[in-house]
């Protein structure tokens, strides 16, 4: 009974999760795009979230009410803590509610990503300073869990049509299921 009427009060197909220093005006951009061509509801927090919502509870709202959690996982990614928080909430979610994660790894490797390493590390090593142990110990249990994950690895440029055309078939192997 639980997942028939959770999907009924599915508000969003995908929650696209993203640091936006370095993806708002490019690959995110199309991939916004190309899932609203696809006919999907997308939360996207530059056009979804209302002023004078707190922005955490707002977040975590939206991806309790999405099907599916979109990462876009950048060089910069680990460096932003809300965005720790959000992977933090989107794995929580994945494990306790079987939700759909779908991370893409764009310019860094995955296994950069499930080993926190390269730029990760040192992002990490700085929130070490300022946050709690346990605080930062649960958001690189999350992050080393996302790159475990099968997804996309985006390294080089990619236009806009082919993001298109790889998102069509991505839709076809997750979205029909729903």
């Amino acid at each position: 009974m639980a997942s028939s009427s959770s999907s009924t009060l599915m508000k969003y197909h995908v929650f696209l999760s993203f640091r936006g220093e370095d993806m708002r005006l490019n690959f995110t951009t199309h991939l916004l795009q190309a899932l609203k061509d696809e006919g999907l509801d997308v939360f996207f927090d530059e056009e979804k979230l209302e002023r004078g919502d707190q922005l955490s509870q707002a977040l975590s709202r939206a991806i309790a009410v999405s099907n599916i959690s979109i990462i876009v996982l950048s060089a910069d990614y680990a460096s932003s803590q809300s965005c720790l928080v959000e992977l933090s909430d989107i794995m929580d979610r994945y494990s306790v509610e079987q939700q759909i994660v779908f991370p893409i790894f764009y310019h860094v490797k995955p296994s950069d990503v499930e080993n926190i390493d390269g730029s990760f590390k040192k992002s990490f090593d700085e929130h070490e300073t300022r946050r709690s142990v346990d605080e930062v110990k649960q958001w690189k249990t999350a992050f080393a869990e996302v790159g475990k994950l099968q997804g996309w690895h985006v390294d080089g440029s990619i236009t806009p049509k082919a993001v298109h055309l790889l998102l069509e078939f991505w839709v076809v192997i997750y979205m029909e299921g729903l």
